[in-house]
């Protein structure tokens, strides 16, 4: 047979690879998913898997809103929207996200006052109080696909909230982890022939692993000053003002209820870096007799763990009328001095 007769027939050089239906199947579904993934996006693959429903093409009696985590929310809170659909035949649907449903919120448009609603149905606040003190918030929701469909409430604002204020120090970086040391070579092989025996090889030994490097040190935390007085009325509030390193943060407090957590913690240190592992030594060859395995290499040490950084000295200067309230404000400034309480006259801040 020459040259071209080997090459012309190459179909009885190979077996024919026979795939089952049920894999061919599988796989069709897989090229599928993957293709509308490619084409149009994770939201088009939910709605054409049955995981997500659009609004549009289903018939709605009626719509009803509502915030799970309770009516009202504070300053620099968050609360998840719920809206729930009920169909002519009594089944009901519910939103995305906080609900666990299948609506999508990009069916669903809200219009808020005061507050603001990102695309996932989440309500927030802006933390500064004097937004949204003596106010309330607002949402109007409507389903553009059924403008016969809308809801509307009120949010009102409450200061019954454990309220934070953070300023503690930076956390100290992480150790990088050492080098793994590299595995010895094997031995060359030597004989085994009884006739001509020769010894194997030796192995080579693994390198060492390099040390890790330590953490740095957490950073300390800035002084920080509280100034808080009683703002009087039908239902008293807190007013209160966080300062430290050129920032002012404000707070609006109910002591029937609510309470402030001021932190001045010096910052966690760094953790230490992994040593590096030593590499594996060498096996020996083969022969008559065979070579000996090389050792392995020492571990690397691992790296110290960085020092936490100290507590920012706080002091608390509060008005006569606040007194009987201090213990709504709790103080953490671990490693550092003891929080300084003074008694003076605090006006208004605002």
């Amino acid at each position: 047979m020459n040259t071209a007769q080997q090459f012309s027939r190459p179909s009885k050089l190979f077996a024919k690879i026979h795939i089952p239906k049920l894999a061919r199947v599988g796989t069709m579904t897989a090229l599928v998913i993957c293709s509308l993934l490619a084409l149009s996006g994770c939201t088009a693959v939910k709605v054409k898997l049955g995981l997500r429903v659009r609004l549009d093409k289903l018939p709605i009696t009626s719509m009803q809103a509502s915030l799970p985590n309770g009516p009202a929310i504070s300053p620099g809170e968050k609360s998840p929207l719920v809206v729930q659909f009920t169909q002519p035949d009594g089944k009901v649907l519910v939103t995305e996200g906080k609900g666990k449903g299948k609506v999508l919120w990009s069916d669903i448009a809200v219009a808020p006052t005061l507050v603001t609603v990102d695309k996932k149905g989440v309500v927030a606040l802006r933390h500064d109080p004097r937004y949204s003190d003596g106010k309330s918030g607002h949402v109007a929701i409507t389903i553009p696909s059924h403008p016969d469909l809308h809801s509307d409430f009120d949010i009102p604002v409450t200061y019954d909230y454990n309220f934070i204020a953070n300023f503690n120090g930076a956390g100290g970086a992480d150790g990088s982890s050492g080098m793994d040391g590299t595995a010895g070579s094997s031995g060359s092989s030597g004989s085994t022939d009884p006739n001509n025996p020769s010894a194997g090889g030796n192995g080579g030994n693994g390198t060492d692993g390099s040390n890790g490097g330590d953490g740095g040190n957490g950073g300390n935390a800035p002084p920080v000053e509280v100034r808080a007085t009683l703002r009087p009325g039908a239902h008293a509030l807190l007013q209160v003002s966080v300062s430290a390193a050129g920032k002012q943060r404000l707070y609006l407090v109910d002591p029937t209820g609510g309470a402030l957590n001021v932190n001045a913690n010096g910052g966690p240190g760094g953790s230490g870096g992994r040593g590096g592992r030593g590499g594996a030594g060498g096996s020996g060859g083969s022969g008559t007799p065979s070579g000996n395995s090389g050792s392995a290499g020492s571990d690397g040490r691992s790296g110290s763990d960085g020092a936490p950084g100290r507590g920012g000295p706080i002091t608390v200067t509060y008005d006569p009328t606040v007194k009987p309230y201090l213990a709504i404000i709790h103080l953490s400034n671990k490693g550092g001095p003891a929080p300084v309480f003074q008694e003076s006259t605090v006006a208004p801040l605002w």
